[in-house]
């Protein structure tokens, strides 16, 4: 019997059917903004260019002798330092460490918690109207169907009926806005009632600013698993958590989960099968970024020193900032649409990030970072403030 050569065999499609990589777009606006007489400034991801705290590298550096597998829900030590932050910093006291379990950055968590709850082609998905890319991508990686809404009243009975899972993402990417305990609440009896899980992205939490700065005077930034909103129960609710941004641990890619014990232990065992593991040394890392709290005061400090240069600029220029009342992002527009903003914006040698790129309900936005460095916020003050937008009428 002759077998068919493999040069013959019938081609097949490999890989999955995800849309382009978002970003990938602004290459054309960055080679734009390159050829800028002082250089670009890249303000369109919240990319931390800050160093690692010395607390944590240092810590990096004594676990680094990690020849043993390191286990998928963490050391019980890491869980009782992330229990304790929780208490102190979150508001949610007595939390169980066997419900809480580290992850590889918070991006990989929110794209694979779907397809790890069993999603499927039946189920419906609930994100922000404007959102992070990364909810519909795990909504298509498990073949569910996403919905942007911001209200789960929005909703038809019948597509309500297949509501499986609810992202909440407070404070927002990209429009930096803060949903208050009591909208929070109401998400959450709301998904209660159909049997839906409350997932809540809360990677900005300790960057409120105005009356959300904790540090001066401000109120806490609600959290999902908060008595106030979950009423004293876990049950269907988890509460996501990165240090990329507190602490620059970007590169370690150190984040966890907390939440109801029956989904975590879901999530534990399919995590044990798949290897999705943080390793041992960024562990340690991370033990030691929760347990200081002064590097974090001091990079908060450097985040609202650069707010507080961009943002008047921005509205000398004639832009308008809606939200943008936590996190590390201002929210703006010009009333035209998108790509004139980030055209226009690219000439003057600033980069931002597309509005378009958070969902239909963006277009017309642009998004600033605050994470570049002070010298070129600055320079990216300077620039705004002697330019002569064309600004669209915003009544």
């Amino acid at each position: 019997m002759s077998t068919q050569p493999d040069s013959l065999a019938p081609s097949r499609q490999f890989g999955l059917s995800l849309p382009d990589y978002p970003w990938d777009a602004m290459a054309p606006y960055k080679a734009i903004a390159a050829k800028h007489p002082d250089g670009p400034v890249d303000l369109s991801l919240g990319t931390p260019v800050d160093p690692t705290p010395d607390v944590v590298r240092e810590a990096l550096i004594r676990s680094a002798n990690a020849p043993g597998y390191p286990g998928a829900h963490g050391t019980a030590s890491l869980r009782e330092t992330i229990a304790q932050w929780f208490a102190r910093r979150r508001g949610v006291e007595n939390l169980d460490p066997q419900s809480i379990m580290p992850t590889v950055g918070s991006k990989e968590l929110i794209a694979w918690l779907p397809f790890m709850l069993g999603l499927g082609p039946q189920d419906v998905i609930v994100r922000p109207r404007i959102a992070y890319p990364t909810y519909d991508i795990g909504a298509k990686l498990c073949g569910a169907t996403s919905v942007a809404c911001d209200s789960l009243e929005e909703l038809d009975p019948a597509l309500l009926r297949r509501v499986r899972l609810v992202w909440i993402n407070s404070p927002g990417n990209p429009t930096g806005q803060v949903r208050d305990a009591e909208s929070m609440k109401t998400i959450v009896a709301q998904a209660r009632e159909i049997g839906a899980v409350v997932a809540s992205d809360e990677c900005y939490a300790e960057l409120g600013w105005d009356s959300w700065d904790m540090g001066n005077g401000g109120r806490r930034v609600p959290c999902v698993l908060d008595p106030d909103v979950s009423e004293g129960s876990n049950q269907g609710l988890l509460s996501l958590y990165s240090l990329s941004k507190q602490s620059n641990l970007a590169g370690y890619r150190a984040a966890f989960v907390a939440g109801d014990d029956k989904i975590m232990a879901s999530l534990l065992n399919t995590r044990k099968h798949a290897g999705m593991i943080v390793p041992s040394p960024v562990m340690a890392a991370m033990e030691a970024a929760l347990d200081d709290e002064e590097h974090v005061r001091i990079q908060k400090d450097a985040y609202r020193r650069r707010r507080q240069i961009l943002l008047p600029a921005l509205r000398e220029s004639g832009l308008k900032v809606e939200h943008s009342e936590a996190g590390l992002y201002l929210w703006a527009t010009a009333g035209q649409d998108t790509w004139q903003t980030v055209q226009f914006l690219a000439q003057l040698g600033i980069i931002v990030g597309p509005g378009s790129f958070y969902g239909l309900a963006g277009d017309g936005y642009v998004r600033f970072s605050i994470t570049g460095s002070d010298e070129r916020v600055a320079s990216a003050a300077q620039r705004l403030k002697a330019a002569q937008l064309p600004i669209a009428n915003h009544s």
